[in-house]
């Protein structure tokens, strides 16, 4: 993977990413900035034309993005709780998780708003998450599978960017640390949805069939997916421009 960063008027920096597993030019915007992933081939002359022509949406979506602010007493997964903490100079300000607290230390002067207080916040919730994922989820994609008599290789948990999981074709699982947000009828659905990809890999007839026959509200629980977004602002689930040409 090589990538390249170039500056765009009006925008700041854009990141060109080249991908071996790309087949089209993508446009991707979040709070980490604004990224153009394209075939390992394409020229990064192509990608920078892609934004540049991609312009006003880049706009629109940066305009639409700030970061939410992590709150003292803020309900991070289902386990933890942000506290926040002044410590004395010279000590460590590196966020600590526990079982149930993600604590937060400020130095003296700092404020739990401050853009760096907010950056190790985030850092600590991702841990939480994380380790709520390793914790939790195993059981239940265990015993869901045993309910439903499907069968699958191994687990794995991870910040995924757009996906809520994932299926591989040895029956792998991979699921986002960011289901820890969602009510577990939607993580349910989630586990259900990817346990169905160890039978049907595409999402043609028979996949919904397999589906279905698990969770009867399969689409309607689909549907409400869609509508959930992160509590702490790191994913982008937003349609992103995509150019057919370099397919």
């Amino acid at each position: 993977m090589s990538q390249k960063i170039i500056e765009l008027a009006g925008i700041g920096p854009v990141i060109l990413i080249k991908r071996a597993q790309s087949r089209s030019i993508r446009l991707s915007v979040t709070i980490r900035g604004v990224q153009v992933s394209m075939p390992k081939w394409t020229p990064f002359g192509a990608g920078e034309a892609f934004a540049a022509k991609n312009l006003i949406w880049i706009q629109q979506e940066l305009a639409k993005i700030s970061m939410p602010l992590i709150e003292s007493g803020q309900r991070i997964g289902k386990l933890h709780c942000v506290r926040f903490e002044q410590v004395l100079s010279g000590q460590s300000v590196a966020g600590r998780v526990t079982g149930t607290e993600i604590v937060v230390r400020l130095h003296t002067g700092e404020a739990s708003t401050d853009p760096d207080v907010q950056k190790r916040a985030q850092a600590a919730a991702l841990r939480a998450l994380k380790r709520e994922a390793e914790r939790l989820l195993p059981a239940r994609v265990q015993n869901l599978a045993t309910a439903h008599h499907q069968d699958y290789k191994n687990i794995t948990v991870k910040q995924l960017k757009r996906r809520w999981g994932s299926c591989d074709s040895h029956k792998a699982l991979t699921f986002n640390i960011f289901l820890m947000e969602l009510p577990w009828e939607q993580i349910d659905y989630v586990i259900m949805h990817e346990l169905a990809h160890t039978i049907e890999m595409n999402h043609g007839p028979a996949f919904w069939r397999v589906l279905t026959s698990m969770e009867p509200r399969a689409r309607i629980l689909s549907k409400q997916l869609r509508s959930h977004q992160p509590a702490i602002g790191t994913w982008n689930t937003k349609p992103e421009p995509e150019s057919s040409s370099a397919d």
